[in-house]
């Protein structure tokens, strides 16, 4: 009996070991599944996080940055072109005057193109003569062409060239006040009909008289206080 006794009191304690180490088991299973579930829960945040980062597209923001600045740019382009566009247009005078040779002679090319280089002209755009402001031949105060067409002077062949005539004439607005501009031409006219022995003619072919002069002085006048007001 007592060795019955023993062996039952074994079976007992291995029974109660038996059954804490599984409730142990089963205790530290269920733990690691709650803290699985709490990692994932705080994880779920974080990627939900990461897609709305990647969702945002850092690279798409400076694309329609890019874009928005190319907009403005052509915006502002066609603004500033818009404004010229509605921008009143400058409307031209030209001015001419006549030096022709007297009778029926012609000048000498070579002789002609000294004397025009002797009033301060120098051969120049389309092959004519012109009287710069300055060194700038982008300012030009006025011009001499040829009374035969096309009008410019072949330097190659000026010796063997006969020139009846030529014609001054300025073109308003230029890069100096046009009365200043019409004064310098009057002058550049009579020292060339003065040293070529020519005569010094308006743009219809008459005698250039003092009344003809006041008169274009007078239109001169007219178009610029015209060009002020708009």
């Amino acid at each position: 009996m007592d060795g019955l006794r023993w062996l039952l009191l074994l079976f007992g304690a291995l029974a109660i070991v038996g059954v804490y180490w599984f409730s142990q088991r089963e205790r530290s299973r269920i733990k690691d599944s709650s803290s699985t579930e709490s990692t994932n829960k705080r994880l779920e945040p974080l990627l939900n996080v990461d897609d709305k980062l990647e969702s945002t597209n850092p690279e798409g923001i400076a694309d329609s940055a890019d874009e928005a600045d190319d907009d403005a740019k052509a915006k502002a382009k066609a603004k500033a072109k818009a404004e010229d566009d509605d921008a009143p247009q400058v409307k031209q005078k030209i001015v001419t005057l006549r030096i022709v040779a007297r009778g029926q002679s012609a000048f000498a090319g070579d002789e002609l193109a000294l004397s025009l280089r002797g009033i301060g002209m120098r051969h120049g755009k389309f092959g004519i003569f012109h009287r710069y402001e300055g060194s700038d031949e982008s300012k030009i105060i006025f011009s001499a062409a040829s009374l035969v067409e096309p009008g410019s002077f072949d330097l190659a062949n000026l010796k063997s060239q006969e020139i009846p005539g030529i014609s001054l004439f300025m073109v308003l607005p230029g890069p100096v006040d046009g009365l200043q501009a019409f004064d310098l031409m009057m002058m550049a006219a009579r020292a060339l009909s003065q040293a070529l022995n020519a005569d010094l003619l308006d743009e219809s072919g008459s005698t250039l008289s003092i009344q003809r002069e006041r008169f274009l002085r007078e239109e001169i006048i007219q178009y610029q206080t015209a060009s002020l007001l708009g």
